[in-house]
């Protein structure tokens, strides 16, 4: 790396942990909680000076640069998996399991079909990249809708940069095909009901995918992104290993996407031990199980 990049960065570093060292003292906490990232290394740094003690959550299956350092200064580690524990010091790491927030837990198969006007008896297909969507996701699925909608309806998060070419292929399908498509730049309050009513997930396989598809039991169909350091493709791998998932590298989605849901739509059996699969590796208590830790830490939790 260049030298003067070298220096600038270190300066930036410096002036973090001085200004988290103000907050830390300000706000005196009991404990910190950080979920990795070089923005957290200030924070649990001054907070170390200071004597707080804190716990990192890892929510991926290795942990990037940044988590091996802050490893080193928290009090404990918390992963998703017994699978990571072997990255850390024996009694540093406990296995959590990854939190999920209690609406995708709470949300109904039933409540989600009539929430977006779904078809009763026919399968769903939940495709989404993310908080802003996948183009190469997206185009994919333009490329084999015609098809598809033959055989499922297809609840689509696009992302807010092809929602409106998203929304122009809608308007071109026939009248039939149209009322078995639905397509939104986003969802939040609403993304539990669409989980609940899909019966195969297409994504993206970032670390939510760990905690959230096991939690509700779903099938995937996993494309990690090619340029997330290989994070993603670990997160995917890992799921498929245990017979939970599906992957499709990026550069294959033209080819394989179509006859990949197809081919679980089909096979009922197979759909119904993905989702059992997906389950067994659910840990429902994830967030008490963090907060216990938490209080812990803390003097006189």
């Amino acid at each position: 790396m260049n030298p003067l990049r070298q220096a600038l960065n270190l300066l930036q570093v410096i002036k973090g942990v001085w200004e988290a060292w103000k907050i830390v003292r300000e706000f005196s906490p009991c404990a910190i909680f950080a979920t990795g990232g070089y923005v957290s290394v200030p924070v649990v740094l001054a907070g170390k000076l200071q004597g707080v003690p804190s716990l990192i959550y890892l929510p991926d299956l290795e942990p990037g640069l940044a988590v091996r350092f802050l490893s080193l200064l928290a009090a404990k580690v918390a992963v998703t998996f017994p699978e990571v524990l072997k990255f850390f010091p024996e009694g540093k790491a406990v296995v959590s399991g990854y939190p999920v927030r209690k609406a995708l837990l709470e949300a109904k198969p039933e409540e989600g079909r009539r929430t977006f006007g779904l078809e009763d008896g026919m399968k769903t297909v939940l495709v989404f990249g993310g908080s802003r969507g996948a183009r190469s996701i997206n185009r994919a699925l333009a490329h084999s809708i015609d098809t598809l909608l033959d055989y499922c309806q297809l609840l689509h998060i696009s992302g807010a940069l092809d929602y409106e070419e998203m929304k122009d292929l809608y308007n071109s399908l026939p009248p039939e095909k149209r009322k078995r498509y639905r397509v939104f730049p986003f969802l939040y309050q609403e993304m539990g009901l669409a989980l609940a009513a899909a019966d195969l997930v297409v994504s993206r396989a970032g670390a939510a995918t760990l905690g959230e598809f096991p939690a509700l039991g779903k099938p995937a169909i996993l494309v990690p992104y090619p340029y997330a350091g290989g994070h993603q493709e670990r997160n995917a791998r890992f799921l498929e290993e245990r017979g939970a998932a599906l992957v499709i590298l990026d550069s294959d989605l033209d080819k394989e996407l179509l006859p990949a849901i197809l081919g679980l739509l089909e096979d009922e059996g197979r759909l119904k031990r993905m989702a059992e699969r997906a389950k067994a590796l659910a840990y429902p208590d994830a967030a008490e199980k963090l907060a216990e830790i938490l209080r812990g830490l803390s003097p006189g939790g």
